[in-house]
């Protein structure tokens, strides 16, 4: 019988500080956090304070020294760059220090490729990988020799190269269809919705933040919830009746980081854009975080680059049960704000009031009197409206209400007393 044993990688951080320090510490410290949550085990960080990147090697040749110690010492199998690397700068690491590289993008499409369960998911975050590994062919290896002059230099040169190219170019135009398939599947859903009227909410946020906790207590979905980065991947929508009987719709959306991969936003474009479909954004915060300002910053720009904007904004600073000392809490550019804990419940019935507040603004306001034999048309007020109050009087249900426009001219077609 054979034992077999799943070995810990053991890797260094590698930072270029080109601007404040704090703030290369902070990414740096979420990359360790990404690092634990891929399951690898941080031994140590090297920072390098420059004007720039180094073009060809990430950093100084006098840090890469450093670095080489450093993976001796620590007995270290690779090191992560907190930065994108060019294929160059992958090689040129590669040959100075003879140990796995590996850069912030690599690693956060590693943690979605475990995360991944729908087949959508699954399907965004291979076409995320092969674009990223496409741009990174390179003919330098040993198995893809280049021609060049002298004897034992002639053979396939590049064919193996071109044949790598040509197969992921290939996967990825199947890979493009499936996904075409897929948003025109989304497009019929949300059209389906439009018709019914019923208003969605897009929860959005920094990565465990605590957005699936929140759709958890709200609706019961049973979506994975975890105190990890990136815990769920897949858009889940639920339905929720709010207090006045007004049915909406919340819908999940994969969190937000710094640093974000451009090919992953592409991939999960579709899965992203539901918050540009939706009525209103539910912005999660967590309250409990000492870079809560930058994160809430760093979502805004994520919304503002997938040209998610003019819509009203209700910001939930989440997990008050974590907060040991009173904090300021504001957001300049939510339209209202809500403290909470999703774990405890503490908040909801604020959240439903604010909630209830922003739909309104999309309705028109409804006092009138309907006589019995309309009594049925309540239940459409109950529905696709907000109810306020419903008066039993000699001459009909005297109601107060918010609707929408369509459903207001639904509730008087052909008559002429609204």
């Amino acid at each position: 019988m054979f034992e077999t044993e799943k070995t810990e990688e053991r890797v260094i951080l590698m930072g270029v500080c080109v601007g404040a320090e704090e703030e290369t510490a902070e990414s740096l410290d979420e990359l360790a956090e990404l690092v634990k949550t891929a399951g690898a085990m941080c031994v140590g960080r090297v920072v390098q304070k420059r004007e720039q990147i180094h073009p060809g090697t990430y950093m100084g040749r006098g840090k890469l020294e450093e670095i080489k110690e450093l993976l001796w010492e620590t007995e270290a199998t690779g090191i992560v760059c907190d930065d994108e690397l060019s294929p160059a700068q992958i090689g040129n690491l590669g040959d100075e220090l003879h140990t796995k590289i590996m850069d912030r993008t690599l690693l956060i499409l590693d943690i979605f490729a475990a995360r991944a369960i729908t087949s959508e998911g699954k399907i965004q975050v291979e076409l995320a990988q092969l674009k990223y590994r496409q741009s990174r062919l390179t003919g330098y290896g040993t198995s893809l020799s280049r021609l060049g002059g002298g004897i034992g230099t002639r053979g396939p040169g590049e064919k193996k190269l071109e044949m790598d190219r040509r197969l992921i170019k290939s996967r990825i135009a199947r890979l493009n269809r499936e996904l075409k398939e897929i948003q025109n599947h989304r497009e019929v859903v949300r059209e389906q919705r439009r018709r019914e009227m019923l208003p969605v909410l897009a929860i959005v946020g920094y990565t465990n933040a605590g957005k699936s906790t929140l759709l958890n207590r709200l609706t019961g979905a049973e979506v994975l919830a975890e105190d990890k980065l990136f815990a769920t991947l897949d858009a889940t929508t639920r339905g929720y009746r709010l207090g006045s009987g007004q049915e909406i719709l919340f819908t999940d959306t994969v969190g937000f980081i710094r640093k974000l991969p451009h090919h992953l936003v592409e991939a999960f474009r579709s899965t992203l854009e539901e918050a540009k479909y939706a009525d209103v954004i539910l912005h999660v915060v967590d309250a409990s975080n000492p870079q809560m300002d930058i994160q809430m910053h760093i979502v805004y720009e994520t919304l503002k680059n997938l040209g998610i904007q003019d819509k009203p904004v209700i910001t939930v600073f989440n997990k008050q049960d974590c907060i040991a000392e009173p904090v300021v809490l504001r957001d300049f550019q939510a339209d209202e704000t809500v403290c909470l804990s999703a774990i405890t419940g503490e908040g909801l019935d604020r959240l439903e009031s604010c909630i209830e507040k922003a739909l309104r603004g999309e309705k028109t306001a409804l006092w009138h009197v309907f006589s019995y034999q309309d009594a049925s048309k309540l239940q459409m007020i109950r529905k696709y409206g907000e109810l306020l109050s419903e008066e039993y009087l000699e001459e009909g249900i005297f109601v107060k209400a918010y609707v929408p426009i369509r459903i207001y001219e639904e509730l008087f077609a052909g008559r002429n007393d609204k």
